[in-house]
């Protein structure tokens, strides 16, 4: 986990409720400064990596607008928190903002008020599917890191609360920190954490400032004994050195195997999600992560892609792609039989 103590807060003045006030109580040497808009930001003078090291942002969530999914849960949360510590080379985050540090939204209650309302109208029992068997499942996770925001924000352990107490409602959450300040939290299984799992080389490349794949792997049966639901994310998967993907992602579920107690490897699923990458990230990478670019843009084994919100995107080459994905299955049904795969893309 980083040891983020920011420098600077920024804060717009609806965002000094409770949860603000405690947030600026927790960091007592940092300057504040008030801004008009969260997601409008002074000239900082700052580079990308310093930015997301020494500014923290207060603001509130203006959209409460609940998104289907149907992938990694069954609907995306309105956001808690938004940005990350991390430089990850392939965030998607990061590409629609030009500076983005952490930004919390202290508008917890508003949040968390309009998932109960959504939930509490959708038909019950719920209709089981791949996301959960039983509870609709949100994501809280998709634009942040909420293993980081955990330690910011009480926001975020109330929505923890929330959630495990809900009768109809499940959390779920994609990290790459390990927060060990979270096991002492018990979620009943109703937060679903999952950990994001690449060949330990490359994720030192492009997985920036981010826990190792190591120490991720190690975490895992502490969090299920803990309380947590624990699957695993295979994202993105990254094709590179012609079949040495292959081999480095073997070498990975072989780590999973050994690792792993048998009542974790009973209830692990996982998600396989390739990569897509961006033309605007790319020419951000060539200034800040160049090397990561090598793996990234493959302009030979990709093609174009529109976003579902309209983006101009570069993924792998669709034929192609299904050829990588039964390659990856197959090596993942040889070494780690017992990990199932919620779905691939």
């Amino acid at each position: 986990m980083p040891d983020f103590n920011p420098s600077l807060i920024l804060y717009t003045a609806d965002a000094i409720n409770q949860h603000g006030a405690n947030v600026l109580t927790r960091f007592p040497e940092a300057e504040t400064m008030v801004v008009r808009q969260h997601n409008r930001l002074p000239e900082l003078g700052m580079n990308h990596f310093k930015i997301k090291s020494d500014v923290l942002v207060l603001g509130t969530l203006k959209s409460k607008e609940i998104r289907w999914s149907g992938r990694s849960s069954d609907y995306i949360a309105p956001s808690l928190a938004n940005g990350c510590f991390g430089g990850c080379a392939y965030c998607y985050v990061d590409r629609h903002k030009k500076v983005n540090p952490i930004t919390l939204f202290t508008n917890t209650d508003e949040i968390l008020t309009a998932v109960d309302q959504h939930v509490m109208s959708q038909p019950w029992p719920k209709p089981a599917n791949q996301t959960d068997p039983q509870f609709y499942t949100y994501d809280i996770g998709c634009n942040s890191d909420i293993s980081v925001d955990y330690n910011l924000s009480d926001g975020i352990q109330q929505a923890f609360a929330f959630y495990r107490d809900h009768p109809r409602a499940k959390a779920t959450f994609a990290t790459k920190f390990v927060n060990s300040a979270m096991l002492s939290f018990d979620p009943q299984r109703k937060v679903r954490i999952r950990f994001s799992l690449m060949p330990a080389e490359i994720s030192k490349l492009v997985d920036v400032r981010t826990d190792s794949i190591e120490k991720r792997i190690a975490a895992i049966n502490d969090f299920y004994e803990a309380g947590y639901e624990v699957h695993v994310n295979f994202s993105p998967v990254i094709v590179y050195g012609g079949k040495q993907w292959r081999t480095d992602y073997r070498r990975l579920f072989q780590q999973l195997d050994a690792a792993l107690h048998p009542a974790v490897k009973a209830q692990l699923k996982c998600e396989i999600i390739f990569l897509t990458h961006n033309q605007q990230q790319h020419q951000a990478n060539l200034a800040i992560n160049p090397k990561a670019e090598e793996l990234l843009w493959v302009p030979e084994l990709q093609e174009n892609k529109v976003s579902q919100f309209g983006g101009w995107n570069i993924r792998y080459q669709h034929q192609l792609k299904s050829k990588m994905i039964a390659v990856f299955e197959r090596l993942l049904a040889e070494e780690i039989p017992w990990c199932q795969v919620r779905y691939s893309f």
